[in-house]
Formats: C-alpha cells, structure tokens, sequence
C-alpha cells in the first residue's frame, strides 16, 4: 500500500513563496510518475508539476517560472517550491503517484493516469 502524506501548507500574502512536501512509501526498483495537482472549491483538479519515469519535471503552464518540482529519493520524498504565489493559487495540493505504472511526456499531467494520492494541504493566497 503506498501512503503519502502532504504537508507544508498555510496562508500567505501575494507575492510570497512555501514549500510543500510529500513524505511516501514507494516500491523498490519502481520509477512512477510523481507530481502535484490542486483543486479549489469548484473547480476541477488539475496538475501542477510532475515528475516523469525519466526524472523529467513537467509543469503547467499557470506555475511555469514560479513553482519548482523536486524528489530527494533517499528520504521518499517530493517538493513543490512555489515562489511569486497568487492569489489564483488558492486551492488544496494533492500530491500522487502512478505506481504500478510508469508515464512519460503529456501522461505525467493527466490526474488519470495517477493511482495514489494523499489526503492534500491546504495553501491561501491573499492579495
């Protein structure tokens, strides 16, 4: 069973930057596609940044130059570095892993294609 589990959420004026973490067991040998979606109060969720088979991160184009993705594979890790945050940015993040699957390009940003997800950590944006 893979657990993930988010954290690094909070309230934060326009203009300013958090770090959200996503602490999950994974199978070894495995190399799925990690990433982050968001979801705000009516509206559907959608992805954020992505991590592919590869290694390589995709983002959206909303957070491209603002948000970074990264993994830190000996502590089961993965990061959302999202600087410059909006007020649009309000929404609750999910991240989520493909596994058993692998993805690759276009996939890695499909939420379909993601089989496990954490329970999310809320992030408000004020202007």
């Amino acid at each position: 069973q893979v657990q993930l589990v988010e954290s690094g959420g909070g309230s934060v004026q326009a203009g300013g930057s958090l770090r959200l973490s996503c602490a999950g067991s994974r199978y070894t040998g495995s190399t799925p596609c990690i990433g982050w979606f968001r979801q705000a109060p009516g509206k559907k969720r959608e992805a954020v940044a992505a991590i592919d088979s590869d290694g390589t991160p995709t983002y959206a184009d909303a957070v491209k130059g603002r948000f970074t993705i990264s993994q830190d594979n000996a502590k089961k890790t993965l990061y959302l570095q999202m600087n410059s945050l909006k007020p649009d940015d309000t929404a609750k993040y999910y991240c989520a892993s493909s596994l058993p699957a692998r993805c690759w390009g276009a996939e890695t940003l499909r939420p379909l294609q993601y089989n496990h997800w954490g329970q999310g950590t809320q992030v408000t944006v004020s202007s």
